[in-house]
């Protein structure tokens, strides 16, 4: 319905604003019908007990907002239980606000009852075992996600997580790359859970991506807290994919507070590639020439479109590249599965067939080599170094490996 501003050298104790702008805004509010008031900043509960009895409306604080739109977009018991969480830490030193009367429960036995319990200490102790409650069941959570976390880990798959300010296009850039059906919507906070899928990059490598919640500026410190089990899989991670709103006029704010996040949670430092989104949206190249000359790594793309992605994809496999063998091998052709097994999972450089079988130059991740054990012709002395035909090598013999050089 509208929205106002006063310029202050530091906030009024009572009212927030002062208390002849509350008394103007209060009057606009009354004659636009309006019922609610969001203040952009955090506001004691004295100031929204005295902003209300000034403007007749319910006030809300920037907090207050956030938490609500948190609530709406929780489905999972783990994100009902974060929200939840979150809300009863920030309501907690705010009872006083919901119980002016302080109404007693009567106490002791029978006439000679004393005054009993107060109902703002009722609630205060059920709030506190709720929280002690709801944190006891995120502790199982995380232990969860750790568990599944040393699975990924023997089976030396690494991972990427998504992180951005909210509503940078995180999903959208998932959905793209994975084919995944994650709600993705032009909203905050689309997405409070963490949503991983499997990734092929293009040198076969295998990568778990994860989308995250969104960042924002002045995120509340409960929200922080509250969301650690899910911020876990930031800290995490072994690479980080900073997705940047190129179309937002607040793009550089933007950067610098995801940059500040990840430093309240441990991620500082972490290997991350920048990523710009949305240059469809767009109309020429003066931001992206700007933000080049700050980040000249970053990688311009559209997830909406696809544009930019195979660059995208190139730059993931080479931060997470692993220190891979390149070997020669020969495998039979009674031995399809083998070469299928070496396709899926090595990047093939070079190969020839014959009616005996196939002759292959590949990269092969180092703990799956030994599945290829039977059919190395060579295994170099250093890290893709060049190929040669040893005297003995996989088990041949010298006429053997004679035989596969006439191949070649």
């Amino acid at each position: 319905m509208g929205e106002g501003f006063q310029r202050l050298e530091s906030p009024v104790p009572a009212t927030f604003i002062g208390k002849g702008k509350a008394e103007e805004f209060a009057r606009r509010c009354k004659e636009l019908g309006v019922d609610t008031v969001i203040f952009d900043e955090d506001l004691t509960p004295a100031q929204i007990k005295n902003l209300e009895k000034i403007f007749g409306t319910k006030i809300i604080d920037r907090t207050d907002l956030i938490l609500e739109i948190f609530a709406l977009r929780a489905h999972s018991r783990a994100g009902k239980l974060q929200v939840e969480l979150a809300q009863l830490q920030h309501t907690l030193p705010r009872l006083a606000r919901y119980w002016e009367h302080l109404s007693r429960q009567p106490g002791g036995i029978g006439v000679r009852g004393g005054e009993g319990e107060k109902q703002i200490e009722i609630d205060r102790r059920r709030i506190l075992d709720r929280i002690a409650r709801i944190k006891d069941d995120l502790e199982e959570v995380q232990k969860q996600r750790a568990i599944q976390r040393v699975a990924r880990q023997r089976n030396h798959i690494s991972q990427a997580s998504i992180v951005g300010y909210t509503n940078a296009g995180k999903s959208t850039l998932l959905n793209r790359l994975t084919n995944a059906s994650v709600y993705a919507e032009d909203l905050l906070f689309c997405t409070l859970d963490p949503t991983t899928r499997r990734l092929e990059l293009p040198d076969k490598q295998v990568v778990l991506l994860s989308d995250t919640v969104g960042f924002i500026r002045k995120l509340p410190t409960q929200l922080v807290e509250a969301f650690k089990a899910t911020l876990e899989e930031v800290v995490q991670a072994d690479l980080l994919i900073h997705v940047v709103d190129v179309s937002h006029p607040l793009v550089e704010d933007q950067i610098r507070e995801v940059e500040k996040v990840l430093k309240e949670i441990g991620a500082e430092g972490k290997p991350m590639i920048m990523v710009l989104n949305k240059i469809d949206r767009l109309n020429g190249n003066g931001v992206l020439l700007r933000l080049h000359q700050k980040y000249p790594d970053a990688i311009p793309i559209s997830a909406l479109t696809g544009q930019g992605l195979d660059l995208l994809l190139n730059e993931i496999s080479n931060k997470l590249r692993p220190a891979r063998k390149q070997v020669e091998l020969f495998i039979p052709q009674t031995r399809p599965q083998a070469m299928a097994r070496l396709y899926e999972v090595a990047q093939v450089l070079e190969s020839k067939f014959d009616e005996r079988g196939g002759w292959f130059r590949a990269k092969v991740p180092p703990h799956l080599l030994s599945e290829f054990n039977d059919y190395v012709l060579s295994l170099p002395s250093h890290e893709d170094g060049n190929c040669g035909v040893d005297g003995r090598a996989g088990g041949r013999t010298a006429v053997e490996a004679g035989e596969i050089k006439a191949i070649r």
